[in-house]
Parts: C-alpha cells; structure tokens; sequence
C-alpha cells in the first residue's frame, strides 16, 4: 500500500480513480484505508469457499442478519474518509440497499477478512483495517488468517483500534462475542487455510 497525505488527496478523487480502476481493470479493487491507498487483488478459490462456510454457518444462527459478500465498500477509518471492501460484512439484509458504493458502517455488527497470499495482506489486513474498522465503530472485526493458521476476533472498538483481541488456531471452536454471540466450529477450515 502506498502512503497518500489526505491534504494533497481527497476522499473524492479517491472514489473517482476507484471507479475508474474498477471500470478499467479486471480483477482490481482499490482502498483508501488510514492515508494509504492499497490494491485488493480478487481472492483466490478456497478464499471463496472460506467466505460461503462462514455465509452458510450464519444464516440458520442469525436469521435477521446477512453475511454480504458482494464488494460492498464502507466508509471507514477517521471521519469516515477511509473507504474500504470487507470479504464479508454481517449486517441486516438490506442494510445497504440505495446505499451507494461507499455505506455507512451504522448497521454493520461484523466486518469479515479473510487473508490473501500477497505482499500487502499483513499491512492491510493486520494492521490498518483493525484500527480503520474500529474507528468506525464496527463492533467485531473477524479475521482468517491463513497464512497464520488462526482466526482473530477483534472487539470492543475504540479510537485507537479494538481493545479485546483474541487469536485461535485453525480447528478450535471460536467464541464471537455480542452482538453477534455465537461459537464457530473451525474444524472445516483446516482444508482450505493452506
């Protein structure tokens, strides 16, 4: 991710050069998280699959909520000037509909990543969107590391960033906390973490 200064680029002209990326080039989403412009690659096959085991695990536990895997982006970070796309966002079903590319973070209860084999994943996914999420008083942020052989559950979000994290490895039973309250059986993602 390159460092921009918010002074000499805006939120603005970020979304405008988003588009035009996105329009241009297959395959390519661009964020703006903490001042940094970054490329999000499209996720490889078990990326998908991870997300659709996380999508079905949901839906019968929280019948009223939605895993939205679609690319939607969300205003994040300091004054909501950081514009960022979660692998997964639970949220109530049509919480973003006429929302735009770039929703509000208001009914959003779980921001979902789900790390990528690149360069980049360990600045992104670790450490900026963390802080981006929780400034935006995301309450839970849930990583798949797979590089990492974990699942990190990120709570209880302030300023600086989540005060409550939690690491487990790959195969345990992994305990969300409320709002969204439920325990995660991992065991099926020993297969597509590698």
């Amino acid at each position: 991710m390159t460092a921009v200064h918010e002074d000499t680029f805006l939120t603005e002209e970020f979304e405008a050069i988003a588009r035009a990326v996105a329009h241009e080039l297959e395959g390519v989403q661009l964020e703006f998280i903490g001042g940094r412009l970054g490329v999000k690659r499209m996720p490889d096959g078990d990326h998908g699959e991870i997300l659709n085991w996380l999508l079905l695990l949901l839906m019968p536990l929280h019948p009223k909520m939605f895993l939205h895997v679609i690319g939607q982006g969300l205003a994040v970070g300091p004054y909501r000037k950081g514009r960022a796309r979660p692998d997964g966002i639970l949220a109530p079903l049509h919480a973003f509909r006429g929302a735009g590319e770039w929703a509000s973070t208001e009914d959003v209860l779980m921001a979902v990543e789900v790390t990528s084999h690149d360069s980049d994943t360990n600045r992104r996914d670790r450490v900026d969107k963390p802080i981006a999420y929780a400034q935006a008083g995301i309450p839970i942020y849930l990583l798949i590391d797979r590089d990492a052989g974990a699942v990190v559950v990120y709570s209880q979000p302030e300023d600086n960033g989540y005060q409550d994290v939690h690491s487990y490895a790959i195969g345990l039973e992994v305990a969300l906390p409320a709002p969204v309250g439920i325990t995660l059986d991992t065991e099926e993602l020993k297969d597509l973490a590698d």
